[in-house]
């Protein structure tokens, strides 16, 4: 490990991405966003959803995209500048459609959701702070690849893993987008994709990600941030599972809320 690292952060971290994944399974309730704003924050203070998944999402690409450009080129080596801008290449999709200039960026303009709860924003906004400065730091000061990493079988299989992922995703945000015209706020039934089989193709899409980022990264850092999205976005698949079985009674009963033809 590099003696520019410090542990602490690092192990600090990783444990607290990892207990926070734990909580939320142990608390089992949907996040109060989306459908499920009006429920359980009748209240809330809101900004339109463009805007706060702009802001919210914003750190976890201008954090470690700062670290990157931050570095010298020979102080950062070659495989770790590939899996850090794998990260950012993440949330500059979720960022770049809110002025139509992609997911941080792009998903941001592109979505069509509730208002969103100032409060669930703060949050959003802090963890997304702190998990681009764990990734970021880690990849930048402590992450130390051997010159044959971009031939080792977990490399390769991560990235594979990691562009699978990300490409589900993306399609899946374009069928869900396409379920609504411009100022509805309705709910219908996906279609098509990986739709097909499971509620939550979305989610699915993005936990391969994580998964195929942790494999090629090979780090505590990214196998926590795998771990805490598995378990959110996992458990946000179940409720909307159960949101549609409730909602609509034509809903295809063979179709799953995460796992195809297991759950």
């Amino acid at each position: 490990m590099s003696a520019r690292c410090q542990q602490s952060p690092v192990l600090a971290g990783s444990a607290t991405l990892t207990a926070l994944g734990a909580l939320v399974l142990y608390l089992a309730k949907p996040s109060g966003y989306g459908k499920y704003s009006e429920n359980l924050m009748p209240a809330a203070v809101r900004l339109p959803a463009r805007a706060a998944w702009f802001l919210q999402e914003l750190p976890s690409f201008a954090v470690p995209a700062g670290i990157l450009a931050w570095q010298p080129s020979s102080l950062l080596g070659p495989p770790a500048t590939v899996l850090l801008g794998l990260f950012c290449a993440h949330y500059f999709h979720r960022w770049i459609l809110n002025h139509k200039t992609t997911r941080t960026f792009v998903y941001s303009v592109l979505t069509r959701g509730r208002p969103f709860p100032v409060v669930f924003l703060f949050r959003g906004f802090v963890f997304c702070l702190g998990n681009g400065f764990l990734q970021g730091y880690y990849l930048a000061y402590c992450a130390e690849y051997p010159a044959e990493w971009y031939t080792d079988i977990r490399f390769s299989l991560g990235v594979f893993l990691f562009i699978l992922g990300m490409g589900i995703n993306i399609h899946s945000d374009y069928i869900l987008r396409q379920l609504r015209k411009p100022g509805e706020i309705i709910y219908r039934i996906p279609q098509g994709g990986l739709f097909t089989y499971v509620s939550g193709a979305n989610f699915l899409g993005e936990i391969i990600e994580w998964i195929g980022y942790a494999l090629a990264s090979w780090s505590l850092p990214a196998l926590a941030f795998a771990f805490f999205s598995l378990c959110f976005l996992g458990l946000r698949a179940f409720h909307h599972h159960r949101f549609y079985l409730k909602m609509f009674d034509d809903y295809p009963k063979s179709r799953r809320a995460l796992i195809p033809f297991i759950f």
